[in-house]
């Protein structure tokens, strides 16, 4: 049976703001990527995975898109575009389009129209009288506050911001519209595409009030009428014929819900966000990687597996939280030991990156960057931030533009040294080239991971361990020991071929992995 390059690939996810600004804006661009490909293919990554460049008024950073079939001039437009996949597949490395179809921003055309008063525009969208003076029903935006904003007599849905107001895909324009949108990437020769929130399309048709907990609500989310959208862009994916990939972003109630998105006619891909989710913790872990392979194996999927994005605090800040004062689980603020989180995180990169399936990295993490919770108020941007307060202070700390060189002006991000969010002066000790070459350091565990994993086959059988704080399995001649504790454990299989810590002869170091051959 052909495997796809996509079920086994190493995506990085370029946050393309903070990537690396070449002309000097303070704002990462197109160009500013291309340059450093190179850096790409020397780390040993399979491809990569753009956050939205498509042209935005910003109010969330590109997830308001304006126009779906053009880039940003402040990212260098379709030309930059262009220039970059095609150094980039001469490189042979897959270059991922993100995908907004739930939402857009209030700057297209479309919505223009319906602010209008246009009434064939305003079906395209999900407008609807108030009750009074109060919104049609009590949904709350997943940014905070209410889910509705008042126009002339009607109110507009955006599940959101404000600035992004949901389509209505029980209008077949919209799904018109999109299958045009994934045509003219594919066209243009993505290797595929991101879905963002693609369990969201569609709302529940008769809007009701929601009532049960307001961290997730059903009827905003998770409706069936979505997996025949999801069938549709399969088969234009496939009818292409040169192995394109569908990821999408499913958050979903239970893995069991998550599988329902991986049938064989609806997406090869959806990120497994239930082990990013699980504490530091063996049983825990071990569980979470046995529902994934109970579950989507089933589907004849392949899992893909991620620890870190833009939306979620960085590992090394997650895994080193050692007082929690507030914040949502994948955004928690608190305490942090960063030198137990640095190790922990090196720890989950390496048992992840030896598990079947694919996974992608988020851009820093390969340099073990922590989350920048100190940023002041007055220079957050995220919409999160903005609409819910001290509830929840956004992802502006994981999105902070990288630190290439300690002694550069912006540490080698941007010739200007006013970035588009302030770098603090700690960034200096997490440089990249300060790590590339240098015997132990975060980025060189990666890279020696990352091409060591490429040897790494067959299906997964746990090894029962004598301790509830490790856990190990084995892959065609291959093992894998996590210790999730703070004692070292000791192994039968000699000197390891790759470890996230040092350890004495024949054990496994306290909160580390290490790969073995036996």
């Amino acid at each position: 049976m052909k495997t796809s390059w996509w079920q086994n690939a190493a995506v990085y996810q370029v946050y393309l703001r903070s990537f690396a600004d070449a002309d000097g804006d303070g704002i990462g661009d197109l160009e500013g990527l291309r340059l450093r490909l190179d850096y790409l293919s020397a780390l040993g990554v399979d491809g990569f995975w753009l956050n939205p460049c498509y042209p935005s008024p910003g109010a969330d950073h590109g997830y308001d898109v304006s126009d779906y079939t053009d880039i940003d001039a402040r990212y260098g437009g379709l030309p930059a575009f262009d220039r970059l996949v095609a150094d980039a597949h001469a490189r042979e490395l897959k270059v991922l389009m993100d995908l907004v179809p739930n939402h857009c921003s209030v700057e297209h055309p479309w919505f223009q129209q319906a602010l209008a008063g246009d009434p064939k525009a305003r079906e395209r969208f999900i407008f609807r009288p108030g009750r009074g003076d109060l919104p049609p029903n009590n949904w709350q935006s997943l940014f905070g506050g209410p889910a509705w904003t008042r126009v002339d007599d009607e109110w507009y849905l955006h599940s959101f911001d404000s600035g992004q107001p949901d389509f209505n895909w029980r209008n077949p324009e919209v799904g018109a519209y999109f299958e045009d949108v994934l045509r003219f990437w594919f066209d243009r020769g993505v290797d595929g595409i991101r879905i963002d929130v693609a369990h969201m399309l569609f709302k529940h048709a008769d809007l009701p009030d929601w009532n049960g907990y307001p961290e997730y609500n059903i009827l905003a989310q998770n409706q069936p009428e979505v997996h025949d959208v999801l069938r549709r862009w399969r088969k234009i994916a496939d009818g292409y014929g040169r192995d394109l990939t569908l990821v999408g972003e499913v958050w979903v109630p239970s893995v069991t819900d998550l599988a329902l998105y991986l049938r064989p006619d609806e997406l090869p891909q959806a990120f497994y966000f239930d082990l990013l989710q699980c504490p530091w913790d063996a049983p825990a872990f071990k569980a979470s990687i046995d529902r994934g392979m109970e579950e989507i194996a089933s589907t004849g999927a392949t899992i893909t597996w991620t620890l870190a994005n833009h939306d979620t605090h960085r590992m090394v800040s997650r895994y080193g939280l050692v007082e929690y004062t507030g914040g949502p689980a994948h955004r928690p603020r608190g305490v942090v030991d960063v030198t137990l989180g640095q190790r922990r995180a090196r720890a989950a990169m390496m048992l992840v990156l030896a598990l079947p399936g694919s996974v992608y990295l988020y851009q820093g993490e390969e340099v073990g960057l922590p989350e920048v919770l100190d940023m002041p108020d007055e220079v957050r941007q995220d919409p999160t931030w903005l609409r819910s307060g001290p509830a929840d202070y956004g992802r502006d700390g994981c999105r902070v533009p990288l630190p290439w060189n300690a002694k550069e002006t912006a540490f080698g991000f941007s010739a200007s040294p006013q970035t588009w969010l302030p770098q603090p002066d700690w960034f200096a000790d997490y440089a990249i080239e300060s790590q590339i070459g240098v015997a132990g350091s975060t980025w060189e565990l990666h890279s020696t991971a990352l091409e060591l994993r490429r040897a790494i086959t067959g299906p997964l059988t746990w090894i029962p361990m004598d301790r509830p704080d490790v856990i190990a399995f084995r892959r065609d001649g291959f093992v894998c020991v996590t210790v999730f504790g703070s004692e070292p454990y000791r192994t039968p299989w000699g000197i390891p071929v790759l470890a996230s810590a040092d350890a004495a002869p024949g054990t496994v170091a306290a909160c580390s992995t290490a790969w073995f051959r036996a």
